[in-house]
């Protein structure tokens, strides 16, 4: 039988009344007359050619034919309603949860999440901002952006590389311009260093440029992570050790400057899951998107 001959008001008020064995009580649950029930089961019991119920005084019974035919809609609305109600507790927006480190997400992430909503309008990104290594169970984010300064693998997990931290020294060029010139790298020890989490970082630079570790002191505030050392940098508070990665568009506009052109590698920035090969669509689109924007910033640095 072709479906647009399907009488699916008439089997609705069949099904009703075949699961209470009452015509009125048919009529109570879905809101219409009694009369109205009798005259839609006397309809399709016309349209099948036999009965589907037996009148008795005062009740009814299903025939068997009716009783073959209520089984069947009882599984079948039952279906239906089952795939209605997840589809109504399904969210509109689908959403990609990704763990983040709080630098990482504040320095070059955020400020590039609208690219990603350009171009996937239809996607949500719920941001899980924790430096804390996670293992991907079913209540946590299906990816994470992660910084080691080594190439490492996490517990049962896929790693990719997405590149690597090169640092250099950076800082305003309202302080650069009025204070002393900037020469040579020695000359660093007139300016206040911004240190990112401890001393480390500065100590391998100026290894790098050959600068005697005791020709500059180890002194200058330390500072928790890049986006506070760059928020200090662009504040003119002083020179800043920073990723270049990070700091592309601060350098592009001008807001930072970059007075030699030694770099030290300090690292690299992975992408992180379960199972690389195995995301959600959502994941994996934004997976895509974080390749995309990371092949960027290596072409600009």
């Amino acid at each position: 039988m072709k479906r647009g001959r399907l009488p699916l008001t008439a089997l609705r008020s069949f099904e009703t009344a075949g699961r209470h064995l009452s015509f009125s009580r048919a009529a109570e649950e879905l809101y219409v007359s009694q009369a109205a029930i009798s005259r839609q089961i006397r309809e399709l019991e016309t349209f099948l050619r036999q009965p589907l119920f037996l009148r008795l005084h005062r009740r009814v019974e299903l025939t068997d034919a009716g009783r073959r035919l209520h089984d069947q809609l009882v599984r079948s609305f039952d279906d239906i309603d089952r795939v209605l109600s997840e589809l109504a507790m399904t969210p509109a927006q689908s959403v990609v949860r990704v763990s983040v480190e709080p630098s990482l997400a504040a320095v070059w992430l955020v400020p590039r999440l609208n690219r990603f909503r350009q171009l996937r309008p239809d996607l949500d990104v719920s941001l899980d901002v924790d430096p804390r290594l996670i293992d991907f169970r079913g209540d946590q984010p299906e990816l994470a952006l992660r910084f080691s300064a080594y190439a490492t693998a996490w517990p049962r997990s896929d790693a990719e590389r997405l590149a690597s931290t090169v640092d250099s020294p950076v800082l305003s060029p309202a302080l650069l311009a009025s204070g002393p010139p900037l020469e040579k790298p020695v000359d660093l020890r007139h300016y206040t260093l911004l240190h990112e989490e401890n001393r480390q970082g500065w100590a391998r630079w100026f290894e790098a440029a050959g600068v005697p570790a005791d020709a500059v002191p180890a002194r200058g505030p330390m500072l928790a992570d890049a986006s506070l050392s760059k928020q200090a940098a662009l504040l003119g508070h002083g020179v800043a050790l920073g990723d270049l990665l990070q700091i592309g568009d601060e350098l592009a506009s001008g807001a930072l400057v970059k007075p030699f052109e030694i770099d030290v590698a300090s690292g690299a920035y992975w992408l992180v899951a379960r199972n690389l090969r195995d995301l959600s669509e959502p994941a994996a689109a934004f997976a895509d998107w974080i390749r995309s924007e990371f092949a960027k910033g290596r072409r600009v640095v």
